[in-house]
């Protein structure tokens, strides 16, 4: 993959021209988009619903978790159908299918660094109001972004395997990710689980992941360096399985696609 640099490059920066160009307002979705899903879930949960935030500032908190949904679910809907989209140049030109999914996850990474840096706004907004304690676990965000990528490209890689032959999942997913939002703190926090449930959301690897962002950007709930150990080992190990998978689909794909 390395002797196809340039080809990641140029497949990139595609993705990054063509999805906006012909769009009016372009790259502003990327502000427009987490802004309006915030203040939706800020009325509907924070307000109607009244759900907690760990006495962290509603926008904020709701922030927090929508842009590390976003780059997540972005990225899983995409790796799990690139079997599907590129059939047309996979059929025709050889080079490594794996530059896809990687594709899909850097480009979608510097939608998130955007939308990363509009909330890094309102965590300097709500700081010096003196409403959230920002600590020094922000050190650790690279990390936590690498985990959460490996984790969506590992888990797409085996769906886009599967949709090969059983057509049914491309239905199934976009379901089941709306689904899974649910399971993973997106709008609410993991403190707020009954102590007697806390073993089955724990099963979920990113809780661990939306609880760091809370924790080291609002200063809200806990978070502990050994609370990694779980999300990246799952990380390697579904990773491991979708390139095997991934791997051995790619030589006869055409044939059911």
């Amino acid at each position: 993959m390395w002797h196809y640099r340039d080809l990641l490059v140029l497949f990139v920066r595609r993705d990054f021209v063509t999805v906006y160009k012909q769009t009016i307002l372009g790259p502003l979705w990327f502000f427009i988009q987490p802004i309006l899903t915030t203040i939706t879930f800020t009325v509907i949960f924070g307000n109607v619903a009244q759900l907690s935030t760990d006495g962290a500032p509603k926008l904020v908190f709701y922030m927090a978790g929508i842009t590390l949904w976003n780059y997540f679910s972005t990225c899983l809907t995409a790796v799990s159908g690139v079997f599907n989209t590129n059939a047309g140049i996979f059929g025709k030109v050889y080079f490594p299918r794996l530059i896809m999914p990687l594709t899909i996850v850097i480009s979608n990474l510097m939608k998130f660094g955007v939308q990363f840096l509009m909330f890094l706004l309102f965590v300097g907004y709500f700081y010096f109001q003196g409403n959230i304690h920002p600590n020094f676990y922000i050190l650790l965000t690279p990390l936590i972004i690498v985990i959460m990528a490996v984790i969506a490209m590992g888990i797409g890689l085996i769906l886009s395997s599967m949709t090969t032959k059983y057509k049914d999942l491309n239905m199934l997913i976009g379901f089941g990710i709306q689904l899974f939002m649910y399971a993973t703190p997106v709008i609410y926090p993991s403190s707020s689980i009954p102590a007697n449930y806390q073993w089955v959301i724990n099963l979920n690897p990113l809780v661990g992941l939306f609880d760091y962002m809370r924790y080291a950007y609002l200063g809200v709930g806990s978070f502990n360096a050994s609370y990694l150990w779980y999300p990246i080992t799952f990380a390697i190990v579904i990773l491991f399985f979708g390139i095997i998978v991934f791997n051995k689909v790619q030589k006869t794909f055409m044939d059911t696609v």
